[in-house]
C-alpha cells in the first residue's frame, strides 16, 4: 500500500492513489499488465495526440463565434487574440494525461515508492501552477478591463459635450489605477499574503507622505478641481495672474502655458486655483480697445464718424458686432475717442494683427480728413497783478545806486 506521512502527500491524493493500486493489483500476471500498459500507453496517445487538439480546437471556434463577436463585446476584447491559449490548454491536457498514466504504470508495475513520491511533488506543485494560472488571469484581465474601460469612455465621451479630452485622460488613468490595485490584492489574496499588515503599513506610509509632500497633494488635488471646474481647456488663450498665454498642457500637477514669445510658463495647480484667471477663447471671439486723441479744434462727431468708417471692411475686425467709436476723456492736450471693435479666433499674434490694422487705418482716414492728434502740450500763462507790471527804467536804476552809496559812505 502507498504510504502517507513520509511522502507528504495529502489525503485526497493519499486516498486517490489507494484506490487506484487496488484496482489494479488485480492484474497480477506479466501479460496482464503488459496488455494493460499497451492499452494505457495506446489511450494516452489517443487523448493526447488526436482527441485533445480537435476538442479545444472546436470549443476556441465556438468561444470566438458566439462569444468574442458577439455586438455586445467591445471591439477591445474582440481584438486580443489570446483570449483563448487553445496551444497552451492543449499542452496541459497532454501533460496530465502522461502524468496520470506515468503514475497508473508506476503502480501497475509495483514501483509504490517512486509512484508516492512523484504524487508527493505534484500535490504540492498543482496548487502553485493553480496560483501562477490564477495570477496570469488576474493579470489578463486587468489588461482586458482597462481597454474596455478605455474604450467606453471614448464612446461615452464622444457623444457628451461636458468632457473634454483633459478630463477623459485623467479619468482614464483613475479608473486604470483602481483596476490595477484592485488586481493586485486579488493577485496578493490568492498567494495567501495578510492584506491586514499591508494596509497598515501603507495607511501610515500615507500620513509621512501626505506630510512630507503636503504642496505636491495640494496641487494634485488642484488639478481634479481643475478637471471638474473646466475654467480652461487644452489650446486656450488665458491670463493666470499676470501670465498670458495658450495652454499646452494640463497635468494633475501643474498647468503650463507657452507665451507669445516662445517662453513655456509653468503654474501649479494650487496657486492656479487660488488665481484671477481671465479666458480670452470661451467665447472664441474678443473685444479690443484702442485710445486715440483729437484736437480740441477738431469736429468730434466728423471725427467719430471718420474713424468708424475706418473700422470698416478691415481682415481682422468683425462687422458683426458693429465696431463703436465713443468719446472717453478731456484730455491735457486732447478728447479721448476709444476705438472699440471684435475679433474672432482670438489669440495674441491676431490681437496684435488687428491692433496694428486699426492703427493704420484710422492714422490714414485722420491724416486725409486734416484731424489732427496733438502732441503733448503745456501752455504758459502770467498772471496779471491789479496795478499792472512795474517796469524798471535807467532813473530807478542810478536812483539805487546812490542809495546803495550813501548807505555804504554811512
Amino acid at each position: 500500500m502507498v504510504e502517507q506521512g513520509a511522502s507528504g502527500v495529502s489525503n485526497p491524493v493519499t486516498s486517490w492513489l489507494q484506490d487506484l493500486q487496488a484496482t489494479l493489483a488485480q492484474f497480477v500476471s506479466t501479460e496482464e499488465r503488459i496488455g494493460i500498459s499497451v492499452a494505457l500507453v495506446a489511450l494516452a496517445f489517443g487523448v493526447a495526440i488526436f482527441l485533445a487538439p480537435r476538442v479545444v480546437s472546436r470549443a476556441s471556434v465556438m468561444f470566438h463565434k458566439r462569444v468574442l463577436q458577439h455586438s455586445k463585446v467591445p471591439d477591445s476584447v474582440t481584438d486580443v487574440a489570446w483570449i483563448f491559449p487553445a496551444t497552451v490548454i492543449v499542452r496541459a491536457l497532454q501533460l496530465g494525461v502522461f502524468v496520470l498514466v506515468s503514475l497508473s504504470l508506476l503502480l501497475l508495475w509495483g514501483y509504490t515508492g517512486l509512484a508516492s513520491s512523484l504524487a508527493s511533488v505534484i500535490a504540492i506543485a498543482v496548487p502553485n501552477v493553480l496560483k501562477i494560472a490564477a495570477t496570469v488571469a488576474l493579470l489578463v484581465g486587468a489588461f482586458v478591463g482597462t481597454n474596455v474601460l478605455e474604450e467606453q469612455l471614448e464612446s461615452y465621451a464622444r457623444n457628451v459635450d461636458h468632457i473634454n479630452a483633459h478630463q477623459q485622460g485623467i479619468v482614464f488613468r483613475v479608473l486604470q489605477l483602481v483596476v490595477l490595485l484592485a488586481v493586485g490584492m486579488a493577485t496578493l489574496t490568492v498567494w495567501q499574503f495578510k492584506i491586514g499588515g499591508l494596509l497598515v503599513g501603507a495607511g501610515f506610509l500615507g500620513i509621512v507622505v501626505g506630510m512630507a509632500a503636503r504642496q505636491t497633494l495640494g496641487s494634485l488635488i488642484a488639478g481634479f478641481v481643475l478637471m471638474f471646474s473646466r475654467p480652461f481647456e487644452l489650446g486656450d488663450w488665458v491670463k493666470i495672474n499676470d501670465a498670458e498665454g495658450i495652454v499646452t498642457d494640463i497635468t494633475i500637477i501643474n498647468t503650463r502655458l507657452s507665451n507669445a514669445d516662445g517662453e513655456t510658463v509653468v503654474f501649479p495647480n494650487d496657486r492656479v486655483t487660488n488665481a484671477k484667471i481671465t479666458n480670452r477663447t470661451k467665447r472664441n471671439r474678443l473685444r479690443l480697445r484702442i485710445d486715440v486723441g483729437i484736437d480740441y479744434d477738431a469736429d468730434i462727431e466728423h471725427a467719430e464718424t471718420v474713424a468708424q468708417e475706418a473700422l470698416t471692411d478691415l481682415t481682422f475686425v468683425e462687422e458683426v458686432p458693429k465696431p463703436q467709436v465713443m468719446p472717453t476723456t478731456f484730455g491735457d492736450s486732447s478728447i479721448g475717442l476709444q476705438l472699440r471693435f471684435w475679433i474672432t479666433n482670438p489669440s495674441a499674434p491676431r490681437r496684435a494683427q488687428a491692433n496694428a490694422e486699426v492703427l493704420r487705418s484710422v492714422k490714414t482716414a485722420f491724416d486725409r480728413e486734416g484731424i489732427k492728434i496733438p502732441y503733448p502740450q503745456r501752455e504758459l500763462l502770467a498772471r496779471e497783478e491789479s496795478t499792472g507790471f512795474n517796469l524798471r527804467s535807467e532813473e530807478n536804476d542810478q536812483a539805487d545806486a546812490r542809495t546803495q552809496s550813501a548807505q555804504s559812505n554811512d
